[in-house]
C-alpha cells in the first residue's frame, strides 16, 4: 500500500514538474485544441468526437515537439506562428463550409486570383463571429508576456531535461496516433486516400490532419508519375470494357437526328429550377426560361455535378462527361491534359468551333484551357465595348453581351458553318447586390393579417434570396432579347440550342429556407408545427439544386419533334453523351450516359460521393438517404452497390485527369478492346 501511495505521489510530481517546465508548450496544445473545437461546432454543429480530436491533438503535438529545438525565449515565436496559421485554417475552412458546404484545398487558394469566385457574396455576409479564433493567439500572446514577466525562461533554460519532455510527447503522438488509425475502417483509408469526400475526412480525422492531406494531394500534379499511376491505368483498363462502352449504345428515335446541323450551348449562370415556380404580381421570375422549356425538350430532374471550380467544372464536365478533379480545379491543375470534348469530336466532322464570355480570358484560366478542351475561336472581355457603367460584378452586363454577340454569331453562320459554340453568361453571380442595375421587379405579395385585413408585404426585399430573384429575373430578360433577335432574324433555322444552369446560385439552406417559412406578420419563421410550414431540411436543400436543361430551336418543325418534358434523372456527364447520340459521334470514355436508353435506371454521382436516383438521394458524408416516392423500400444491397460503383466512377475519372490516361493509354485501350483482347 505504501509503495502505491509513493508511486501515486512521484506522479503528481512529474506532473507538476512537466507543468511547471512546460506552462508555455501546455497553452499552445491547449489553445490550438480549442480552436479545433470551436471550428467543429461552427461547421457540424457538433463539438466533441473523440477519433477527431484525438487526430487534431497528435497534428498539434507533433508540430509543437519541433519547439524544443529551439532556445526557451525563441519557442513563443514558433508556437504563435502555429497558433496564427492554425487560425487562419479556421476561419477559411468554416467560411468556405458555410457557403459551399465543402472544405478548402491549398490548391483552389493558391490559384484564387486568377478564378472565378463567390469572394465577394462572402465578404459581404461575414460577422465578427467569423473571426472567434484570432482569440486564440492573441490569449497565447498575453501568457506569454505574463511568463516573460517572471523567472520562467531563466528557470527552463537550466532545466536539463529536454529529451524526456520529448520523448513524452512523442509517446502521446503515438498513442493519439494509434487510436485515430487503429479505429480507422478501410472506408476511411479509402476516403483519406482519395481525398475527395472534404467533409468526412475533416469530420472523421480533424482540421489539421485534413489541410496536411489536402496538401500533399496538392502536390500530386506536379508529382503525378510517383503517386498510383499503375493503380489507375488498372482501373481505367477494367471499367472501359467492350461491355461498358457498348452499353447503353443502341440507337434510339433520337440517333443522328440533328446530324450536321449547328449547335450552341448557352450557359446560364446560377440558374436554378425553383426559380421556374415562381411568380410576383402576376410576373414570372424566369419568363423566357419557361417560354423555353415549354417550346422545347426540358429536362426537368438535371443536376450540376460541381465542385470547389463551380463554372470551370461545369464547363468541364459537360463537354467531357467526366467529373471535377477530386483536388484542385481541371481548368487551373489540369488543364494541359488531353480530353475527349464535344467541340473535339465536331471538329472532326468538319465543324468549326468558338467561345464567348463577358469576362477576361484569364478568368479559370481560360485563355488556356479552352484551345485543350477543342475551341478554336475565343470572343472574351477584350472582343467587346463597353463602359464601367455596363459591368454587372465580374464582366458586361448579359444585355450588352448578347447585344454585340449576335453580329459575330450571324458572320459564324454565314461563314463557319456548320459550328458548334458555347455562350457563357455571368450577369447573374453572385454577390447578388446589384440592385441598381438589375431590371426592376416587384417581389411584395398580399397576404391576410390575423385581424382579416388585406397587407402588402415585401418581405423578400435585401434579403440574400430576394435579390437572387432580382438578379436571376433581371437576367432572364436579357436572355429573353436574345432569344427574341435568333426568332427575327432570317438564320440560325439549323440551329440546335442547348440551355443549361451551371450550377445553383450558392445560397444557404437557410436563406432558401427564408423564402418558404418566412411569417410576414412576425418577421420569424413558421413553426414547424403551423401548416402552413413547409420542410426544407438537409435533403431538400440538396434536391433543391437541380438547374433547367432545354434543347430548343427557332425551327418549328425540330420543335414539334423533340417538345417533350423529361424527367428521368440527369447529371452534367450525361450531356455529351445525349448530344451526341443526336449529332453521331461517340465519347468512348464517358462516364455518363445517353439519358434516352438509360432512362429512369440513371444514378447522378456527384463529387463528394453522393448521388440520386429516380428513388433516393444518398449523402455519403452521414450515410443516410432520403426516398423520393412514398412507400418505397430499398433492397439492401441497393444503396451499397450504387455507392461501390459511384466511388469506382469516381476513381476512374480521377485517375484520367491526374494521369493524363487519356492520352498515354486511351489508344492503346481502344485498340485491345477492338481486337477482342
Amino acid at each position: 500500500m505504501n509503495k502505491f501511495k509513493a508511486f501515486i505521489k512521484k506522479i503528481k510530481r512529474s506532473i507538476v514538474n512537466y507543468y511547471m517546465t512546460n506552462k508555455l508548450f501546455i497553452s499552445y496544445v491547449i489553445l490550438a485544441l480549442a480552436g479545433t473545437i470551436v471550428a467543429r461546432g461552427f461547421s457540424f454543429g457538433h463539438v466533441f468526437f473523440l477519433k477527431a480530436q484525438a487526430s487534431d491533438l497528435a497534428m498539434i503535438l507533433l508540430i509543437g515537439i519541433f519547439a524544443y529545438l529551439f532556445k526557451p525565449k525563441n519557442r513563443y515565436k514558433y508556437l504563435l506562428t502555429w497558433l496564427i496559421i492554425f487560425s487562419v485554417i479556421e476561419i477559411i475552412n468554416v467560411i468556405y463550409y458555410k457557403f459551399f458546404t465543402s472544405f478548402a484545398s491549398l490548391g483552389e487558394l493558391a490559384t484564387l486570383g486568377q478564378t472565378e469566385t463567390v469572394a465577394g457574396s462572402i465578404f459581404e455576409k461575414l460577422t465578427i463571429l467569423n473571426f472567434i479564433y484570432i482569440i486564440f493567439p492573441i490569449i497565447f500572446y498575453f501568457i506569454h508576456v505574463k511568463l516573460a514577466r517572471t523567472t520562467y525562461y531563466n528557470f527552463i533554460g537550466r532545466i536539463r531535461k529536454t529529451k524526456r519532455f520529448v520523448l513524452a510527447v512523442f509517446i502521446a503522438i503515438l498513442i493519439c496516433l494509434g487510436y485515430t488509425f487503429g479505429t480507422a475502417t478501410r472506408t476511411d483509408y479509402s476516403r483519406i486516400s482519395k481525398q475527395w469526400n472534404r467533409v468526412y475526412i475533416a469530420d472523421r480525422f480533424g482540421f489539421i490532419l485534413y489541410q496536411a492531406n489536402d496538401f500533399v494531394q496538392t502536390l500530386k500534379p506536379k508529382f503525378s508519375s510517383l503517386f498510383g499511376y499503375d493503380d489507375a491505368l488498372k482501373l481505367f483498363e477494367s471499367y472501359y470494357t467492350k461491355e461498358r462502352i457498348n452499353e447503353y449504345s443502341e440507337e434510339n428515335k433520337y440517333t443522328n437526328m440533328f446530324e450536321g446541323k449547328n449547335l450552341v450551348f448557352v450557359h446560364l449562370e446560377s440558374v436554378q429550377s425553383f426559380l421556374m415556380d415562381l411568380e410576383y404580381n402576376g410576373e414570372e421570375v424566369l419568363p423566357t426560361v419557361n417560354r423555353l422549356a415549354r417550346e422545347g425538350m426540358y429536362f426537368s430532374n438535371f443536376y450540376p455535378q460541381i465542385s470547389t471550380g463551380t463554372s470551370s467544372d461545369t464547363e468541364f464536365t459537360i463537354l467531357s462527361s467526366l467529373m471535377p478533379a477530386a483536388s484542385g480545379t481541371v481548368f487551373v491543375s489540369y488543364y494541359n491534359r488531353e480530353y475527349n470534348t464535344v467541340p473535339k469530336e465536331l471538329i472532326k466532322k468538319g465543324y468549326s468551333t468558338f467561345s464567348m464570355h463577358g469576362n477576361h480570358a484569364s478568368m479559370w484560366n481560360r485563355s488556356k484551357v479552352h484551345p485543350r478542351l477543342g475551341y478554336q475561336d475565343m470572343y472574351f472581355e477584350e472582343t467587346w465595348e463597353y463602359t464601367e457603367d455596363d459591368v454587372i460584378n465580374l464582366g458586361i452586363s448579359d444585355s450588352l453581351f448578347f447585344q454585340e454577340a449576335m453580329p459575330i454569331l450571324e458572320h459564324i453562320e454565314e461563314e463557319k458553318s456548320p459550328y458548334f459554340g458555347n455562350i457563357i453568361t455571368l450577369s447573374n453571380h453572385s454577390p447578388f447586390i446589384y440592385k441598381d442595375k438589375y431590371a426592376p421587379y416587384d417581389l411584395s405579395e398580399t397576404y391576410i393579417n390575423k385581424k382579416g385585413v388585406k397587407t402588402v408585404s415585401n418581405y423578400l426585399s435585401d434579403t440574400p434570396v430576394g435579390n437572387y430573384i432580382t438578379s436571376a429575373h433581371s437576367a432572364d430578360i436579357a436572355l429573353g432579347e436574345f432569344i427574341d433577335y435568333i426568332n427575327e432574324s432570317d438564320k440560325f433555322n439549323d440551329t440546335i440550342f442547348v440551355f443549361y444552369g451551371d450550377h445553383e446560385s450558392r445560397l444557404s439552406q437557410s436563406e432558401i429556407n427564408y423564402l418558404y417559412n418566412h411569417n410576414p406578420e412576425d418577421g420569424d419563421l413558421y413553426d414547424k408545427k403551423d401548416s402552413r410550414y413547409r420542410q426544407y431540411d438537409s435533403f431538400d436543400h440538396e434536391l433543391n439544386k437541380k438547374t433547367p436543361l432545354i434543347i430548343w430551336s427557332k425551327n418549328k418543325d425540330i420543335r414539334d419533334k423533340i417538345n417533350k418534358k423529361v424527367t428521368y434523372p440527369m447529371g452534367m456527364y450525361d450531356v455529351s453523351p445525349t448530344i451526341g447520340n443526336m449529332f453521331n459521334f461517340k465519347n468512348p470514355f464517358a462516364i455518363g450516359h445517353d439519358i434516352f436508353n438509360i432512362k429512369n435506371d440513371n444514378v447522378v454521382i456527384f463529387p463528394n460521393g453522393n448521388f440520386i436516383t429516380n428513388l433516393v438521394y444518398y449523402s455519403n458524408v452521414n450515410g443516410k438517404y432520403k426516398t423520393l416516392k412514398s412507400g418505397v423500400v430499398l433492397d439492401k444491397n441497393y444503396i451499397k452497390e450504387r455507392v461501390n460503383n459511384a466511388e469506382k466512377a469516381l476513381d476512374v475519372s480521377n485517375g484520367i485527369i491526374v494521369h493524363d490516361l487519356i492520352k498515354k493509354d486511351g489508344k492503346n485501350l481502344l485498340k485491345k478492346i477492338e481486337e477482342g483482347e
